[in-house]
C-alpha cells in the first residue's frame, strides 16, 4: 500500500469513527457562517440596566469560610498568582499581555487564535464569572460591599460586552457557563426564583446566543455539548419559573439534550469521551449544577439513567484520585477549567467534586472527616449524607481505557489502548504511579491550546508520556491540534488477576507501522513491577519513565534516592540509559522540568521494570 494510499484510507477511517453526521453538521455550520446565512447572524438582543440582584433579601449566614479570590488577588488557571486592585478588570484585555481586543465586531467574524488576541482562553477565563460566587458568598455572610461590587462587575461586562460583538460570544460553551455560574450565586443570595429584569435580559440574550449553534456543540462529542445543554436547561428554567414563557422551549430543549448527552458520552463504568481527568471533573461539576437547580427550582427529576450516569461519573473520578490529597494522574487534555469554586482549596484537589457528586447522585458521603468538601455542601443548601461510602482497591474501565490499582499507600494508574472518541495525545499504555500521596511517575499535561507546534507535538505526543516510543514517533499520526489518526486498539482483550498480595493487569497494541508493545503491571505492597514486550519497529525504540523531581542518582541498570529504587533488566541491552530533562504542566499555561529516565533499545526485546520501596 503506498503512503498516500495508506494516509487515506486512515482518514477515512477517523472520518467513520467521528461519525459522518457529525462532520457533516461541523462542515455546514462553518459553511453557513462564511456565508452568512447562519441564524446566529440573524438574532439580536440587549441588555437591561442593573441591579441584577437586590439586597431586600434577608440572608442568614453559612457557617463556612467564604472564596478569598478576587479581593486582593486572584489565581489564574489555578496557579498564575495576579493582582486584583479593587476595580473590575478590563473584561476585553488579555491579562497577562495586556493586549486588547474591542468589541466592535461580530464575534463569527473573529479567529480562534491569531496572535493579536493570543491564547484566547486568557481573556475567556474571566469572563467566565466565577468572581460572582465569591462576591455573593461574602455577601451572603453579611458583606454589604460584596453585593455592590458583584452588579458593578455585570454592569461593566455588559457595557463592554454587547450582544454578540466581540471574543466574549465566540464560544456557546463560555456563554453558558456565565448562566451556570450566576445561578449558582443566585442560589447563594436566595434570588433563584425571582431574578431581576435587568437579570432576566441578560440570561435571555445568552439563551439567543446557544441555541442557534447547538448543532454544532453536540456534534464535537464532547465537554462543549454538554455545558451548552445544561447552559439551556438552567437558563430556561430560570425564566420560566419567573413567569417569562419564552424559557420553556430552551428548558425542554436543554434537558432533553443534556440527557441525551449524558447517555451518550459517558459509559457504563462512568469513563468519559473526553479521556481527562480535569475534563472529567468538569463534566462531573456540570451534571451536579443541574441536580442542584433542579432541586431549588423543584422542577421534574432527570430520568433513571441520566442520575445512574451521573452517579458513575462521580465514581469514576473518585477512583481515580488520591484521597489523601485529592490529587491524581495528570492525564488528557486540561484547560485549566475550574467551574464553580466555593471553596479555597488548590485547583487540583478533586474533593469537592467527588463529594458533591456522591452526595447528589448516591446520597452518600465519600470522606469521613469533615473538611472543605463539606463546606460546599453547606453554601448550597444540601444536607451532608450519613451513609459513608466504601472504597475499593482496584477499578478497571475497558471502554474508556483506564485501569487503577492500589495496595496500601501505593496506586498505579495503566492508560489502555482503547479509544471509542477521538484521542487528545498519543498515550497508550502509560503508567502513573503514586506512592504516600506522592505522584512518582508522571503525566506530562498539555500545557496549552496556543503554545506552538513545538509544545503541542511535546505535551500532545508520546515523548511526554510513561511508554515506549518507535522510531522516534507518535503512538498515533498526528492530523490536526486536536485530533489524531491511525487510533490505537488492543491487539488482544486486556487481562487482569487479582491474588492474594498482588494485583496485576495487561494490555497490547500493535500500531499503523506494524510496531508492538505488550505491558503487564503488577503491584505489591512494596514493589510495582512494568513488564514490556517490544517488536516490529525500525530503528530504535525509547522507553521513558518521567519522576518526580527528586534527587534521583544513576547506579548501573538502577537509580535511587535513597528511599526509593527503579532498577532495569532486559533480554537485550540497552543502547542508552540515561537521565535528560523534560517538562510537565500541573496547571494550563504552567511548564516546569522534571527529571526523564530514557533507556533505549535498537531491537526487540523483553524489559523488566521494577520500582521498590520500604513501608
Amino acid at each position: 500500500m503506498t503512503g498516500f494510499l495508506r494516509q487515506f484510507t486512515s482518514n477515512v477511517r477517523v472520518a467513520l469513527a467521528l461519525g459522518v453526521r457529525n462532520i457533516l453538521e461541523v462542515s455546514a455550520y462553518r459553511l453557513q457562517l462564511r456565508s452568512n446565512i447562519h441564524p446566529v447572524q440573524k438574532i439580536s438582543a440587549s441588555f437591561l440596566q442593573g441591579p441584577y440582584f437586590t439586597d431586600n433579601v434577608k440572608l442568614t449566614p453559612v457557617n463556612a469560610e467564604a472564596r478569598s479570590e478576587w479581593q486582593t488577588e486572584r489565581l489564574l488557571f489555578g496557579w498564575k498568582l495576579l493582582t486584583v486592585d479593587g476595580q473590575s478588570p478590563d473584561f476585553l484585555a488579555n491579562p497577562l499581555t495586556g493586549n486588547r481586543r474591542p468589541a466592535d465586531q461580530p464575534w463569527w467574524e473573529i479567529p480562534d487564535f491569531s496572535p493579536e488576541i493570543g491564547d484566547i482562553k486568557l481573556i475567556w477565563d474571566q469572563s467566565r464569572f466565577a468572581w460572582a460566587l465569591a462576591f455573593a458568598q461574602r455577601a451572603r455572610n453579611g458583606d454589604d460591599a460584596a453585593l455592590e461590587q458583584l452588579n458593578q462587575w455585570i454592569e461593566k461586562w455588559c457595557l463592554q460586552n454587547p450582544p454578540y460583538l466581540g471574543v466574549n460570544w465566540k464560544c456557546g460553551q463560555e456563554t453558558s457557563l456565565r448562566i451556570m455560574h450566576l445561578a449558582i450565586a443566585a442560589i447563594i443570595l436566595k434570588q433563584e426564583k425571582h431574578p431581576e429584569p435587568a437579570l432576566q435580559s441578560f440570561i435571555t440574550a445568552h439563551l439567543r446566543r446557544i441555541g442557534p449553534t447547538i448543532g454544532y456543540a453536540l456534534a464535537q462529542d464532547n465537554n462543549h455539548g454538554i455545558a451548552e445543554s445544561a447552559g439551556l436547561f438552567v437558563g430556561g428554567s430560570w425564566l420560566f419559573a419567573a413567569g417569562d414563557r419564552s424559557g420553556e422551549d430552551a428548558m425542554m430543549r436543554g434537558r432533553e439534550l443534556l440527557e441525551n448527552r449524558v447517555l451518550r458520552l459517558i459509559n457504563e463504568q462512568g469513563g468519559f469521551s473526553m479521556y481527562s481527568l480535569n475534563y472529567h471533573r468538569v463534566l462531573v461539576d456540570i451534571l451536579s449544577m443541574c441536580e442542584i437547580w433542579r432541586r431549588h427550582l423543584n422542577l421534574p427529576s432527570f430520568t433513571t439513567e441520566f442520575v445512574e450516569k451521573s452517579r458513575k461519573a462521580s465514581e469514576w473520578l473518585r477512583h481515580m484520585i488520591d484521597d489523601a490529597s485529592g490529587d491524581g494522574p495528570n492525564i488528557g487534555a486540561n484547560d485549566g477549567s475550574l467551574l464553580f469554586p466555593l471553596t479555597n482549596t488548590p485547583f487540583r484537589d478533586y474533593r469537592i467534586s467527588v463529594q458533591l457528586g456522591y452526595a447528589l447522585f448516591a446520597d452518600k458521603r465519600v470522606y469521613r472527616e469533615s473538611g472543605p468538601w463539606d463546606d460546599v455542601l453547606l453554601w448550597l443548601d444540601l444536607p451532608r449524607p450519613t451513609v459513608l461510602s466504601s472504597a475499593v482497591s482496584r477499578f478497571i474501565d475497558e471502554k474508556a481505557g483506564f485501569v487503577m490499582l492500589q495496595s496500601g499507600s501505593a496506586k498505579a494508574a495503566l492508560r489502555l489502548p482503547a479509544f471509542q472518541f477521538r484521542p487528545s495525545q498519543a498515550d497508550a499504555l502509560h503508567v502513573d504511579f503514586w506512592l504516600n500521596g506522592e505522584n512518582l511517575l508522571r503525566d506530562g499535561g498539555s500545557y496549552s491550546y496556543y503554545a506552538g507546534d513545538e509544545w503541542s507535538v511535546y505535551f500532545g505526543g508520546t515523548e511526554s508520556h510513561n511508554t515506549i516510543a518507535f522510531d522516534g514517533r507518535d503512538q498515533m499520526r498526528r492530523i490536526g491540534r486536536f485530533l489524531f489518526g491511525d487510533w490505537l486498539q488492543a491487539r488482544q482483550p486486556p487481562s487482569s488477576l487479582l491474588a492474594s498480595g498482588e494485583d496485576a493487569f495487561s494490555a497490547g497494541y500493535e500500531d499503523a507501522q506494524g510496531a508492538r508493545h505488550y505491558r503487564h503491571i503488577c503491584l505489591h505492597k512494596t514493589k510495582l513491577r512494568i513488564d514490556d514486550e517490544i517488536s516490529g519497529f525500525s530503528r530504535k525504540a525509547v522507553l521513558r519513565w518521567r519522576l518526580s523531581p527528586r534527587d534521583w542518582q544513576i547506579n548501573g541498570s538502577s537509580i535511587t534516592d535513597g528511599s526509593v529504587t527503579l532498577s532495569l533488566s532486559s533480554d537485550q541491552a540497552p543502547v542508552r540509559f540515561e537521565l535528560v530533562p523534560g517538562w510537565e504542566s500541573r496547571h494550563y499555561l504552567e511548564k516546569t522540568e522534571l527529571p526523564v529516565l530514557e533507556i533505549e533499545f535498537s531491537a526487540a526485546t523483553r524489559i523488566s521494570t521494577e520500582i521498590h520501596w520500604t513501608l
